[in-house]
């Protein structure tokens, strides 16, 4: 149990610092180029290979760790070895063969995902995605080896794939800047790619693996494998449809209506990853553990304590975000390139994609519960549904609210998506304390907004007070934060949320007992 801590606190520790360095990706791209169409193009651009191979990627990384194990029980290392080695071989020569086709039909590509570029910005994209789109042969690259050195224990190297890979973009940031090369950004995207599965080579060599030319297509695991990824396949696939339909029709609107959603979805995006990721990659083991017990008891106790977990840090942040957008998205981007316009532009679509926090942080949680009773159809299902919802509402909403209709749309159709998981769980293992879990809703929420009204009581005032500045600015946010967050606890405390309740329990007694 104590490797298993150490290696989730090392985890943490690493996914926290890629993050960062991402955020700070964001920043200088939105510094350098702000919302224009230039920035408009890279990100387009750099979304097609990740819609296109991601989501194969990661449903083979996915079911790689099983088959792995499997391998290895039946014919030791050496036929674990061989394994990982044909499905490696297996995933670069589908690599090659998807970038070559995706290069040769890049235009009608891109007039899918960014149907609204014309002309000269039309031919860039299309001259963007044709450079980025062999960097997603790395992708399924990078995947596998990550699974065959978690598969191996090592959890701290594949979290840290995220480092090489900001640093390089980072780079090619500035130095397209510096030499006036547009094109630099595309090629560092290739390079960034690349760095993600190179970076790991070394490490999975010290664990033993050994590169060899192998192939066989008709072996049995491959074809399990192939069972296997089908439900995950189309899982991952909803996320990546939302976002593609999201940017194809950010496309048809004003310039910097991408980079704008695209800069809220970060901003969201580091607040799930920090602090919900980590939630989830912690109790889907225990999960696991609980779901194979006779008395369900314990495991149905679990669930709702990591329900209320994830609720109690989401809905303070959600209506945070909401009421404190502008001065977040000011100080954090408000800078060189990127102007006032897109300061409004991009907290508008923040406020909207914070509605939807809740349900982002529930649906990780809820899916980990339905794969630890062995159900991966529920989650698939349910998401089509939410994911076909998200469309017929980005049509709607569109019409009325421009970019901001397509991040309602985005944050309704995830609630959408919980109400109906929770729903099937509920079917599925029957009652596991929805009342209780709803009592720490109606708590947290009327916490959440007399919060935000104190948060954005105290900013108005401090800012009043002591003038115009950046460094004024950032007073005054934080002096909004600590008040708020000062607020929020004492009203939970006040209103004996269960799982506040059990904290401070914990720190009276160890306080009594010194």
């Amino acid at each position: 149990m104590g490797k298993v801590a150490k290696a989730t606190v090392s985890l943490m520790i690493v996914t926290m610092l890629s993050k960062i360095l991402g955020f700070g990706r964001e920043l200088v791209l939105g510094a350098l180029y702000g919302a224009t169409v230039y920035s408009d193009v890279f990100i387009a651009a750099s979304n097609i290979p990740k819609v296109l191979f991601t989501l194969v990627a990661t449903a083979l990384a996915t079911t790689f760790i099983p088959l792995y194990y499997e391998n290895l029980r039946e014919g030791g290392e050496e036929k674990a070895l061989k394994f990982s080695n044909n499905i490696l071989n297996i995933t670069i020569i589908l690599g090659i063969i998807l970038s070559t086709i995706s290069f040769i039909f890049a235009e009608p590509i891109v007039k899918i995902f960014a149907m609204g570029f014309k002309g000269e910005t039309f031919k860039q994209a299309v001259l963007f995605t044709r450079i980025i789109i062999f960097g997603a042969i790395f992708t399924g690259l990078s995947d596998i080896m990550k699974s065959y050195l978690q598969s191996k224990g090592s959890f701290t190297i594949p979290g840290l794939i995220g480092l090489p890979y900001n640093i390089i973009l980072i780079t090619a940031m500035i130095l397209s800047v510096l030499l006036d090369n547009i094109y630099i950004l595309p090629v560092g995207a290739l390079f960034a790619m690349a760095s993600q599965f190179l970076f790991q080579v070394p490490f999975a060599y010290k664990k033993g693996y050994k590169y060899r030319l192998f192939v066989d297509f008709k072996d049995e695991y491959v074809k399990k494998m192939l069972i296997l990824v089908a439900p995950i396949v189309v899982g991952v696939a909803v996320d990546q449809i939302n976002i593609m339909v999201d940017k194809t029709l950010a496309s048809t609107l004003v310039e910097g209506s991408i980079s704008a959603l695209n800069y809220a979805d970060r901003l969201k995006g580091f607040v799930t990853g920090m602090f919900i990721a980590s939630i989830s990659a912690v109790v889907y083991p225990q999960f696991s553990r609980l779901s194979a017990l006779v008395d369900r008891t314990e495991f149905f106790n679990f669930i709702r304590k990591s329900i209320n977990a994830v609720i109690i840090i989401i809905m303070p942040m959600t209506v945070g975000a909401m009421v404190l957008s502008e001065p977040i998205v000011r100080i954090l981007f408000q800078r060189g390139a990127f102007d006032a316009r897109a300061t409004q532009m991009t907290a508008v679509a923040l406020i909207f994609y914070s509605i939807g926090l809740i349900g982002v942080g529930l649906r990780d949680i809820l899916t980990k519960i339905f794969y630890s009773v062995q159900d991966t159809k529920t989650p698939m299902i349910n998401a089509t549904m939410a994911v076909i919802m998200n469309i017929c509402m980005n049509l709607l909403f569109i019409k009325y609210l421009k970019h901001a209709g397509l991040a309602l749309a985005t944050s309704l159709s995830s609630i959408i998506c919980i109400t109906l998981l929770f729903r099937s769980l509920k079917k599925k293992i029957g009652d596991f304390g929805q009342k209780k879990i709803i009592i720490v809703f109606l708590k947290t929420t009327f916490s959440a907004i007399i919060m935000g009204g104190a948060a954005r009581f105290v900013y108005k005032l401090v800012f009043g007070a002591l003038g115009a500045g950046f460094i004024m600015e950032v007073i005054a946010l934080g002096t909004a934060i600590i008040v708020g967050a000062g607020v929020y606890a004492l009203l939970i405390i006040l209103l004996r949320v269960e799982e506040v309740s059990m904290i401070t329990d914990i720190v009276k007694k160890k306080l009594k007992r010194k």
